[in-house]
């Protein structure tokens, strides 16, 4: 039973959890390298229908004039019903600027709904922005340069996009623990990894990069405290589950979520199926035995 428990999360993790890591461009957003054209990119003209609707509805209601957190809720809220499906980012043979509507997994559907998000808040709708904006979120210091460019571990991620001004870790500041971590669930998994399984060149690189991670401090909120910060909590604030899995840091991602009467639930690409709103986020994160707990990112206004 357990070896079968195993190999379902792996499966679902894949597309959770690159390479060597550069440092980080200084400065805040307005101060990012662009690249000076996008990558190739996957979109077929239903999704870019999607994205069109969705960017009306935003028009219609003036999502613009709202807080960047609560765009992402009502973004989101766009998308409850919407398949999840895990492992787009690697179905095309070589690293491609994936852009999917038909299908998330937790990772795409937090990564779509802030590119969006921030540029909805800049009243700019262009379908060209969006890509541009999830080449900025998906990969080390916002280039796209191969498989090893992606930000696969998502502490990378949030630490990645918190250092150009994207989000802001709030975790330690809402009185979060140390997670005492060694980060090699990639390496200690290979044959779970196409991409990596039989390249002993990529392989080096995913170990060095593992290594580079070693100083990132973790920090999470234990799962029987997550009612304690619901205050200090805001809709579209980006979270995510600590795991006691070994090697791994997390295992799930979503957006906080506050519905009419007050509740803080959870907005994700469940992989129970689709697109959700789980009603109470401490009950959720308690409801999976590895799940010890959140990390919270809290997504920043654009600037300029």
């Amino acid at each position: 039973m357990r070896a079968l428990l195993l190999g379902t999360i792996l499966v679902s993790l894949v597309a959770l959890v690159g390479c060597r890591p550069q440092t980080p461009a200084p400065g805040g957003e307005a101060g990012r390298v662009v690249p000076a054209a996008l990558p190739a990119a996957v979109a077929s003209d239903a999704d870019r229908e999607a994205f069109r609707r969705v960017m009306a509805y935003a028009r219609e209601h003036a999502l613009h004039e709202r807080p960047i957190g609560e765009i992402m809720q009502r973004v989101g809220e766009q998308f409850v019903g919407t398949p999840y499906r895990a492992g787009l980012l690697d179905e095309p043979p070589e690293e491609r600027l994936v852009l999917r509507f038909d299908g998330f997994d937790c990772v795409l559907f937090v990564e779509t709904v802030l590119a969006m998000a921030r540029g909805i808040a800049r009243q700019d709708y262009r379908f060209d922005t969006f890509a541009r904006h999830i080449e900025e979120q998906r990969y080390r210091d916002g280039r796209m340069n191969g498989y090893c460019s992606r930000l696969h571990y998502f502490s990378e991620w949030i630490a990645d996009n918190e250092a150009r001004g994207i989000v802001r870790n709030i975790t330690a500041e809402l009185g979060g623990e140390p997670l005492e971590k060694q980060l090699n669930f990639m390496s200690r998994h290979r044959d779970s990894y196409p991409r990596f399984a039989a390249d002993d060149s990529l392989f080096q690189g995913i170990r060095a990069m593992e290594a580079d991670l070693a100083d990132l401090a973790l920090y999470y909120i234990p799962q029987d405290r997550i009612r304690e910060v619901y205050p200090a909590l805001e809709p579209g604030d980006i979270v995510a589950l600590a795991t006691s899995l070994e090697g791994l840091d997390v295992t799930h991602t979503g957006l906080v979520y506050r519905d009419a009467r007050g509740r803080t639930g959870l907005l994700h690409a469940s992989t129970s199926g689709a697109v959700k709103v789980s009603p109470d986020l401490q009950t959720y994160v308690e409801n999976n035995t590895i799940q010890v707990g959140i990390v919270v990112a809290r997504p920043l206004a654009p600037r300029g």
